[in-house]
């Protein structure tokens, strides 16, 4: 019997989409000793009829207690987040307060908040990234929150936490939530952030899907997930395009919320699927014919069909006329993207900044993943940039770096040429 990560409930039998031939991890990049044992797998995703959420039924990836953040020093993510902690700062007068991020990597986004006036903390599983954050200076230690009651450091209780694009990953974000919680002040606030289904399914980017991502949640869905776990939702918004963001207070916690697993009482009106994927929309919206769900499967299809077939005419063009592509983001949309798109042997390589990528090859497709200097030894005529929210930032490297060559970008059901 499959259950919903969040609460508990029963999942429905069938599927909303099966993506197939997915890669395996986004993280565990094969090298040139395990790439023949490497292979894509299918991912089934379904939505929980009782609260919504939209998630993977597989076993979470092996490192999901692990942050480990590729475009974390970018001048596009850095800047996000400064404005974020300002304006918390500012609007909630927390001048000299304990601040946790929980999952904090190497302290990309720690260092940032070092600028502000206020005491800086962070926790990462991972042995090595914990030791590159001492180094740089900062407060860092090796834990996971994975009981209710556990007691996370010495410094506890702290008046703010924070988690950016970490609760998607969790098994059990009931765990997570309820062991910030306790250890959290009276009326304590948070900041989360987490990708945005919505964003998935306006711009049929299929190709987001990725299994390190066992949850895709709305405005909605993260809202009731945290007010199922003792939270109370003060802000919700899309910070991005691709990005929601809740700031959140300690509030009682609910004898509804979820224990052991199982199914628990659900508090007020159990949402429709539809509202759980849309937000505002509601069953009058649903289209003739076309029941709820198909509001979530109907745009990863539609996308998935639109998608490779644009792809499959590019490559096709090219190739008739002896020119050679290359992507650019060993990222997971890249992943997905070659894997199911069937782009071996037909993209030459895959271009990322990030040293500990380089030298190994995408999951499932095998395409090999190179610096953005190996252009220079093999150039190519063309460039597909599949990392949706460092588009221009990438694009402004490749005009600056590598002159007359074709730049188009993946960031919706279509390609661009920019």
């Amino acid at each position: 019997m499959k259950r919903c990560l969040a609460c508990g409930c029963e999942l429905p039998q069938d599927a909303l989409f099966v993506l197939k031939n997915a890669p395996a991890s986004a993280q565990d990049i094969p090298d040139a000793a395990q790439v023949r044992d490497d292979a894509g797998i299918d991912l089934s995703l379904y939505q929980c009829e009782a609260c919504g959420l939209v998630q993977f039924d597989c076993e979470p990836v092996p490192y999901y207690r692990d942050v480990i953040r590729a475009g974390g020093f970018t001048t596009t993510m850095t800047g996000l987040r400064r404005a974020q902690y300002r304006h918390l700062i500012e609007t909630y007068h927390l001048e000299g307060k304990k601040f946790l991020e929980v999952g904090c990597g190497r302290g990309e986004f720690l260092k940032v908040l070092t600028e502000f006036p206020v005491r800086v903390y962070g926790m990462e599983h991972r042995d090595e990234l914990v030791k590159l954050a001492q180094e740089s200076g900062l407060y860092v230690w090796r834990e996971f929150p994975d009981a209710p009651d556990q007691r996370l450091a010495a410094q506890s209780p702290f008046d703010v936490f924070l988690s950016f694009n970490f609760l998607e990953h969790q098994p059990r974000p009931d765990v997570m939530l309820r062991a910030i919680h306790s250890n959290l002040a009276e009326d304590g606030l948070g900041l989360v952030t987490v990708p945005s289904l919505e964003y998935i399914l306006e711009r049929e980017s299929y190709y987001e899907l990725i299994r390190d991502h066992i949850a895709y949640y709305t405005l909605d869905t993260l809202e009731r997930l945290m007010e199922r776990n003792g939270f109370t939702v003060l802000e919700k918004e899309r910070v991005t395009a691709d990005t929601l963001s809740v700031i959140v207070r300690k509030a009682q916690l609910s004898e509804s919320a979820v224990d052991n697993g199982t199914c628990a009482g659900m508090m007020g009106e159990v949402p429709a699927p539809v509202n759980a994927a849309l937000g505002s929309a509601d069953m009058a919206s649903v289209p003739a014919g076309m029941s709820p769900a198909s509001v979530i499967a109907q745009p990863l299809a539609d996308g998935f069909s639109r998608v490779t077939a644009e792809v499959a005419r590019l490559t096709g063009e090219l190739a008739a006329s002896g020119k050679h592509l290359a992507l650019w983001g060993a990222s997971h949309q890249g992943f997905t993207l070659a894997a199911t798109a069937g782009l071996a042997g037909k993209v030459e390589y895959i271009i990322d900044s990030a040293p500990f990528k380089q030298g190994r090859f995408a999951p499932a497709s095998h395409i090999p993943i190179v610096a953005p200097d190996d252009y220079f030894e093999k150039p190519v005529d063309a460039i597909l940039i599949v990392a949706p929210g460092y588009t221009e930032e990438i694009a402004g490297i490749i005009r600056a770096r590598f002159g007359d060559v074709r730049i188009m970008t993946l960031r919706s059901n279509c390609i661009e040429t920019l």
